[in-house]
């Protein structure tokens, strides 16, 4: 075969695996593996019949960056760690964004059930919260201190216990995705109706702003929530709709993504413990600028990172390729 014959057939392959050795553009690691075995023929094709072309020195640096990027040594594999929040996760989670919409619908829904239904009923909210908790908060409210659970124990006590409280729920919302997703949709609901139920119990006592000291931790707390919930839903409806797989393989790809979407919440219920914990006992006396700024920088960062960055990341990789292919030829002049 010719060299330009030979470029011509595989230059678009090249170029896309190229693509993802760009430090801002990511691909599945096991494509990444498959495209490093046919990057690895083509270069022992090449070695063999163009041993002096520029055709050949070009697939030699970018089987050595291939090689360096798999086979990552011990230093690097610290970095992975940044890297997968950085980059690999977001730009995988794009495909799952609408399940992160029907996710947020469902949760939604169940809020404002919770709502209607404690306007309506006043013996709803304490089936939903509990006597203990309903008349603790009315004596509070008495008092003039309507947040003043959130003053007790200690700092770091109610930090650790708060965020291993919340992992362990993403946990469960997500473990339970296995039932088919009823199980996750379960949680989803009881989280839900309860957020609704606990909002309007402030509300039907004219003290809805005081809700706002809630907000400090709830923001990251109730968004996580319904993000481990979206990773229940991937996995119960990688089952329940296989599309060309089996249902066996099926299963477990969704599985796998739905651990991966639930790991990716632990910085953040670390991040809610910290806030509960350390700053929401302070609620009441902060001033409301930074109160409010704390609540909308926390949306910012939660709205950014799962909806925004996934987005920006899948634009790059389908821009990239055509930076990619005129650097290609600008650098080696192969064609």
């Amino acid at each position: 075969m010719r060299e330009a014959s030979f470029v011509k057939q595989n230059k678009e392959k090249w170029i896309g695996f190229e693509n993802a050795l760009d430090n801002n553009v990511k691909i599945n690691p096991d494509d990444l593996a498959s495209y490093y075995i046919q990057l690895t023929n083509d270069l022992s094709y090449a070695q063999t019949y163009y041993p002096e072309s520029k055709t050949l020195l070009y697939l030699n640096s970018l089987a050595s960056q291939a090689h360096q990027k798999i086979y990552i040594t011990k230093k690097e594999s610290k970095s992975k760690i940044i890297s997968f929040w950085r980059d690999e996760f977001p730009f995988f989670f794009y495909q799952y964004q609408k399940t992160l919409l029907y996710t947020f619908l469902i949760f939604m829904a169940a809020v404002i059930i919770g709502v209607v239904s404690t306007l309506n009923d006043d013996s709803f909210i304490r089936l939903i919260l509990g006597d203990a908790y309903v008349n603790m908060t009315i004596e509070n409210i008495e008092k003039g201190e309507p947040m003043a659970v959130y003053k007790s124990g200690s700092n770091i006590g109610s930090f650790l216990g708060i965020t291993i409280n919340n992992i362990r729920v993403a946990i469960i919302a997500f473990a339970l995705g296995a039932f088919f997703s009823v199980g996750t949709i379960y949680v989803l609901f009881s989280n839900g109706i309860m957020l609704g139920a606990f909002i309007t119990f402030f509300y039907n006592y004219g003290i809805l702003e005081k809700t706002t000291t809630v907000w400090l931790h709830g923001t990251f707390e109730i968004s996580v929530i319904v993000i481990a919930g979206c990773a229940g839903l991937v996995m119960g409806n990688s089952f329940l709709f296989p599309k060309t797989f089996s249902r066996r393989i099926a299963f477990m790809k969704g599985a796998k993504d739905g651990l991966k979407i639930v790991v990716s919440t632990i910085p953040f219920f670390i991040i809610a413990g910290f806030i509960e914990g350390f700053i929401t006992r302070y609620g009441e006396q902060m001033p409301s600028f930074l109160a409010y700024g704390i609540i909308l920088v926390s949306l910012f960062i939660i709205v950014y990172y799962y909806i925004f960055y996934p987005i920006a990341l899948q634009k790059a990789s389908h821009l990239e390729p055509k930076k990619m292919q005129s650097n290609l030829l600008s650098k080696s002049q192969i064609t």
